[in-house]
């Protein structure tokens, strides 16, 4: 089955926010050897793997809403502030286009489908807190409170311009 991809469109059948030939050439041009180590088959189940997690992970927390009420996934997206960027009105920010996928979501995707290439699941199962952990004379102990999931930083990061603000908010400009 051949990958489909919502080049923004709003495609209902759409299950990949950015298609193999862009996910390839990212790696390409950031020295990811490990993915063109894969096969084309391989790659396109593991951006459908990572559009997936995506949608789970970060769906309540994108900014803006969905163009129409019949795409398949969240991206494209209308009202979502691009605020480091020329074009607004006033002290109003200029926004993503509504017609596309943004590249930062794109790139954010081919990062995940190259770590799902390498890990059995991007949301593993959680498992219960072990505060101490005692194999032999290896121990291993965890802060309390401590992070029980794998976050994915340098995607969060890529993606944490289209997260909306919580706690409602607003910028403000100072004339």
């Amino acid at each position: 089955m051949p990958l489909t991809v919502d080049t923004g469109a709003g495609n209902p059948a759409a299950d990949s926010f950015v298609s193999l030939a862009d996910a390839t050439a990212y790696h390409s041009s950031i020295g990811n050897t490990a993915w063109a180590d894969l096969a084309p088959d391989v790659q396109e189940q593991r951006l459908r793997r990572a559009t997936a997690f995506m949608e789970q992970a970060y769906r309540m927390r994108w900014a803006g809403t969905r163009v129409t009420s019949t795409q398949a996934l969240s991206w494209p997206r209308a009202w979502v502030p691009m605020p480091d960027a020329p074009g607004g009105y006033g002290s109003l920010p200029a926004y993503y286009p509504i017609d596309s996928v943004p590249v930062a979501v794109q790139r954010a995707c081919a990062e995940l489908a190259l770590k799902a290439a390498t890990s059995s699941s991007l949301a593993p199962d959680v498992k219960p807190l072990a505060t101490r952990v005692k194999v032999g004379p290896i121990e291993k102990e965890y802060a309390a409170g401590s992070r029980q999931t794998t976050r994915y930083g340098a995607v969060e990061g890529m993606l944490a311009p289209f997260f909306a603000t919580s706690g409602g908010m607003v910028r403000v400009v100072r004339a």
